[in-house]
């Protein structure tokens, strides 16, 4: 073998086997592998323990590529006579190093598996470590089912694969904190939350972020979850449960006027968070903490409220007009420089005698659905009391009473009287209702 990286991978492992983390003990460690303790194992053992004081058993790895690296080693390949053969390979289990926050303490890829109610080939299958599920022709064989709706891309995973990420999300994902500013999909706050924080001021600035999914890439998550402690393999099959890779079949459907469209279609390409996973949301807020944490500051520094909800990022306060355009120009250099993009054609300043609205809710006084909203769900309701709830349901939602009712908890928010209103012409259709 005259690899260099397969030979560092062989030494890694051994490395990383029982024994004391010392010099002498990695040197002979490697010679065991290589069947004779060469000379040259010594000065890789001494960097080794040098760079790595403590025994990196979650980074199997980052130990083989940087052990690839040195010079002892890449000298001893180049100048061998004959290959370097590897004569025993031992087998190690990765080990949790740091926990960090309350998740749970998953060591090696069977440990993931258990967790998971699978087998070590059904992790790999639906983690699509080969990737398959991009290659495959036969949607049947897809673990999502796509669709492109105006300028969005709904990737939606299929029952199983979706049972496996709630339960990540609960289980994996739910202890990770999320910044204070973040409102979407955190459990307690919501789009009047972030609105709320928005109301009664004089100036509303709103950002929007283009394909902010998309851009969030497999290796930001994969980052994410190694900084959560879990160790190199099982952070990327848990990277494989959460992210996809967009076959080519379905960016061919892609709306030729899509904003961006080339750079897009790549991040659709790479391994990105799909846009209907379950997972998505939460692993979207986690991954854009540092955004949320340096346009605070940014906020702060021009006496502003900041807060984001999903890819809505608003701004409120006093801002003089020579300020704003530094303020934007600002924003948009903190957010390409955390790898997102800001939309060109929705960004909004709305001062107090313009209409102020964030996540569809008009901020001018306190958080309230716009007027037009309520009289649409009011007149729906009325006929609904003459004519009778079928009549109404033009577009033949199974459980119509239900999303009635959830959208008068929307319309009602902030104000009791519309609530009690429209919750009254509710109950007027139920009680004529022939069923």
């Amino acid at each position: 073998m005259t690899d260099a990286r397969g030979l560092a991978v062989a030494l890694a492992d051994a490395f990383l086997a029982d024994g004391e983390w010392r010099r002498p003990a990695l040197a002979d460690r490697g010679g065991q592998v290589l069947g004779v303790r060469r000379r040259w194992l010594v000065p890789v053992a001494d960097a080794v323990v040098t760079a790595y004081p403590r025994r990196p058993s979650d980074r199997p790895r980052e130990l083989a590529a940087f052990v690839s690296g040195l010079g002892p080693l890449r000298e001893a390949v180049r100048r061998a006579a004959t290959p370097i053969v590897v004569r025993s390979r031992p087998v190690v289990a990765t080990r949790t190093v740091s926990h960090r926050w309350s998740t749970p303490v998953v060591d090696d890829l069977g440990g993931l598996a258990a967790v998971l109610g699978l087998t070590i080939e059904q992790l790999d299958w639906y983690a699509d470590r080969r990737l398959l599920n991009r290659r495959a022709a036969d949607d049947r064989l897809r673990h999502y089912r796509s669709r492109w709706v105006g300028g969005r891309l709904i990737e939606a995973p299929k029952p199983r694969l979706r049972a496996l990420q709630r339960r990540l999300l609960t289980e994996v994902l739910g202890p990770v904190p999320v910044h204070g500013a973040a409102h979407g999909f955190v459990p307690a706050r919501s789009a009047a939350t972030f609105a709320a924080a928005h109301a009664g001021r004089p100036v509303v600035v709103r950002v929007d972020l283009l394909a902010f999914f998309a851009t969030i890439g497999a290796g930001r998550v994969y980052g994410l979850l190694r900084t959560a402690g879990y160790p190199e393999p099982v952070a990327h099959a848990l990277t494989g449960l959460c992210t996809i890779r967009t076959p080519a079949s379905v960016l061919r459907l892609a709306p030729h006027d899509l904003v961006d469209r080339p750079v897009r279609l790549a991040a659709l390409r790479a391994g990105h968070l799909p846009q209907g996973a379950p997972t998505s949301p939460a692993l979207a807020n986690l991954c854009a903490f540092r955004l949320d944490r340096r346009l605070s500051g940014l906020a702060g520094a021009f006496g502003l409220t900041y807060g984001r909800y999903a890819d809505d990022l608003a701004f409120s306060g006093e801002l003089p007009g020579r300020r704003l355009d530094d303020l934007l120009v600002a924003v948009a250099e903190v957010v390409r420089a955390e790898g997102f993009r800001v939309h060109p054609a929705k960004t909004r300043v709305r001062r107090r005698g313009d209409r102020q609205v964030l996540a569809g809710l008009v901020v001018n006084e306190r958080p309230l659905v716009p007027r037009e909203e309520y009289d649409r769900l009011r007149a729906i309701l009325h006929n609904a009391a003459l004519t009778g709830l079928a009549a109404q349901n033009r577009t033949g939602h199974p459980a119509f009473a239900e999303h009635l009712a959830g959208r008068i908890a929307w319309v009602g928010q902030g104000s009791p009287h519309r609530a009690a209103k429209l919750a009254a012409l509710l109950d007027a259709a139920l009680s004529t209702d022939p069923r």
